[in-house]
């Protein structure tokens, strides 16, 4: 056989075949549908996250639900016109979670979902708000006025949030005294409200952990300035006591050292 009659009945072949993939699927498109779903339900138990998951669940649902109501079987419509709202639903919580946890990453505190979970406060100038030690209930975010952390000096103004760190301490312990230097007025919320915060809202867990983590980075770099600040004292004490006894010896200093 020529190379031009191979040709040519090769090409028949595959012209045969898919004539006859053509005229199957012409015969049992409806059955395509039902395969179709049947291969987005199993794409839908592959999925190893929640989104991609549910794209899939949706689309299953369609491909069903078509499929019910092109062969008159109305328990699987029934099944599937379930299922589709449900995944749609949780798809749009899922991104709106994941919009969420953006914001937040990126973002500032609101305080419009805090009024329902704390009540405010009003603090007197010269007010010991808590003292180092004491048993930790409730942190706070300041509207108004001026407070020092007074173990550290540090001024604190509005718009801050305080008492954080008893709520991870051990013993949920205060860490520092608070004193009100100004008349203030405070929102204070509660460790069991400021919990359910935490778990239901990524926003305000978000802003929680970077304001402790923050908090933290920022007291050890105190801790090490105070350190340094001690060494060069003793230090600077140590010369001059060493410049002391070389002009009572009338030595050099260099001697003294030495000796």
């Amino acid at each position: 056989m020529s190379r031009s009659a191979m040709t040519a009945r090769a090409a028949s072949v595959r012209g045969d075949a898919m004539g006859w993939a053509y005229d199957w699927l012409a015969a049992n498109w409806v059955e395509c549908v039902g395969y179709l779903g049947t291969a987005f339900t199993i794409a839908t138990y592959a999925m190893k996250t929640m989104i991609p998951l549910r794209i899939a669940g949706i689309a299953s649902s369609i491909a069903f639900i078509s499929y019910g109501l092109l062969t008159g079987s109305f328990p699987v419509v029934l099944t599937e016109a379930i299922l589709l709202p449900l995944n749609t639903l949780r798809l749009y919580q899922m991104l709106q979670l994941v919009r969420n946890v953006e914001n937040a990453a990126t973002g500032d505190l609101s305080l419009d979902w805090l009024k329902d979970y704390s009540h405010r406060r009003n603090i007197a100038s010269g007010t010991i708000v808590f003292r180092k030690g004491d048993v930790a209930e409730e942190l706070f975010f300041t509207l108004s006025g001026r407070f020092r952390l007074v173990e550290i000096g540090l001024d604190i103004g509005p718009g801050q949030v305080l008492g954080e760190l008893g709520l991870v301490a051990q013993g949920n312990r205060r860490t520092q005294t608070l004193e009100c230097l100004e008349d203030a007025e405070i929102l204070a919320i509660t460790y069991r409200e400021a919990k359910e915060l935490y778990y239901q809202n990524p926003q305000f867990g978000f802003y929680f952990l970077d304001l402790i983590s923050g908090r933290l980075l920022a007291n050890a770099e105190r801790a090490e300035a105070r350190a340094a600040a001690a060494e060069a004292r003793a230090l600077a004490a140590e010369a001059r006591a060493l410049a002391a006894e070389a002009g009572s010896s009338g030595r050099p200093l260099s001697e003294t050292s030495t000796a």
